[in-house]
């Protein structure tokens, strides 16, 4: 017998990527299961995946490992809720003609359920008419999944009082069930305190325990307390089979330059900056972070980005301190777009400044660089505690960060010494990485941890099909 998922991520170029890779991996690991990846519009004004993924995508679908764009017209921005909820007539018809192409076959394989992104537990209503199960693939991580059961269940029961107007002054903390440290009501994502937010990300969570079983992308040997708590409560099994990483992105490729300069330099001598697709810096605050580098001494690449509009500064000469390039030219390099995943795989890399983006700490772990914390939006200031306080993988900044994109100026005081702490050959952060990352590349090996969960994870899938 034969077995088909409809994968359905979020179209956001960090959740789109994992889900592939999650893809990928299922149907490596077992030759009776088949995906049909559902490539879902974008957001009306938000991030627009690369139309060379795309299509990079659709070249190499195969009989067992398929890509269906869902088309989409452009129109006003929107709510996410409501994106996700206008898909779903498309998503409905486009799996009902998949069914209906499956049953001319000689053997057709038999739908066994719906893998939906965090933000697509919507599309659970068109998995509950065509009577299949849903899964959740969870792309952030362990934590930040409990801490949404945790915020969720405090909301129904009214005992969950975080204000807009004031939880970056608080000083309370929650026991979160799942972590091993009180975490300060400061430390949490503007949408678990946002009037329009919070309705819709506790309405996720709740969505969340009706799901069969949660692909999370992490490893037992990262989270261990957080996936043993989750294991042993009420909500649905989690299964980390992370890291999930797409190491061989084409576009790696461009920045030839920028990795034959890197091979010039010694070996874990030089500090990534590094924010994202969407970090960006205003002036002045890019002022300071020149400064900090100028101070340190050490080598460095520089991804940099301008906050508003977001995008490539025009003149760095004007945007950064008189003489900068002069002086830092024989140990730096100041650029834009930066090959990432390439990057960090160079020996010459010492020490990672990150936004705390998930994909991002992964790769970092992955590759043994450890990381300074600089979180600019979304759930990145709960990943920067997690790193920092609960994991100890990570250098800190500073403690506690206000506002998303960080509109407050961080010094460069701050930054230089926080950068001096990452780059100590002998520090704990440094060794601790060091032995997660081997963890990390054994957990993805035959016998591994996250090998055995994507074992048992298909092993549910099989069963629940009634």
């Amino acid at each position: 017998m034969k077995f088909e998922l409809v994968f359905i991520p979020y179209p956001g170029i960090g959740h789109l990527r994992s889900a592939v890779e999650m893809a990928k991996l299922l149907v490596k690991r077992d030759r009776h299961l088949s995906i049909t990846v559902l490539l879902l519009p974008s957001l009306p004004g938000g991030e627009v995946v690369s139309s060379a993924y795309v299509a990079s995508l659709s070249a190499a679908c195969t009989n067992r490992l398929r890509y269906e764009i869902i088309s989409g017209e452009n129109t006003e921005p929107t709510r996410l809720d409501i994106h996700i909820e206008n898909q779903k007539p498309k998503v409905r018809l486009a799996v009902s003609k998949l069914v209906d192409d499956y049953s001319n076959l000689p053997e057709p394989p038999r739908l066994a359920g719906f893998v939906v992104d965090l933000f697509c537990t919507l599309m659970m209503d068109v998995a509950n008419e065509f009577r299949v199960p849903s899964y959740l693939f969870y792309t952030s991580s362990a934590g930040l999944l409990g801490l949404g059961f945790h915020v969720q269940t405090l909301y129904d029961e009214n005992r969950y009082g975080v204000s807009e107007n004031d939880y970056e002054d608080s000083e309370e903390v929650l026991h979160v069930p799942s972590l091993t440290r009180p975490y300060p009501v400061k430390c949490l994502p503007h949408g678990l305190a946002s009037k329009d937010w919070l309705p819709i990300l506790v309405n996720q969570a709740k969505r969340y325990r009706e799901m069969k079983g949660i692909l999370v992308n992490t490893t037992a040997e990262v989270e261990p307390y957080t996936l043993r708590v989750l294991n042993g409560g009420d909500t649905p099994p989690a299964y980390p089979v992370g890291p999930l990483l797409d190491l061989t992105s084409k576009e790696d490729n461009k920045g030839s330059d920028i990795l034959e300069w890197l091979d010039q330099q010694p070996p874990r001598s030089v500090v990534f900056l590094c924010f994202g697709s969407m970090g960006g810096f205003s002036e002045k605050q890019a002022r300071e972070i020149a400064v900090a580098l100028e101070r340190t001494g050490h080598r460095f690449l520089w991804s940099l980005r301008r906050a508003s509009p977001p995008g490539e500064f025009t003149n760095l000469e004007e945007v950064l301190p008189e003489g900068f390039f002069d002086r830092t030219k024989l140990i730096g390099k100041v650029i834009g777009w930066a090959p990432q995943v390439a990057v960090l795989a160079k020996p010459a890399v010492g020490g990672f400044v990150t936004h705390c983006g998930w994909n991002s700490t992964l790769e970092s772990l992955w590759f043994g660089v450890p990381t300074v914390a600089w979180p600019l939006y979304a759930e990145q200031k709960f990943n920067a505690f997690e790193m920092v306080d609960e994991l100890g993988l990570a250098v800190e900044i500073r403690k506690y960060w206000r506002n998303d994109r960080s509109v407050e100026l961080v010094t460069a005081e701050e930054i230089e010494r926080a950068i001096k702490c990452l780059m100590k050959q002998d520090s704990y952060v440094r060794k601790r990485v060091k032995e997660v990352s081997e963890k990390c590349h054994a957990a993805l090996m035959d016998g591994g941890s996250s090998q055995t969960a994507l074992k048992h994870f298909i092993q549910k899938v099989f069963e629940n099909i009634s």
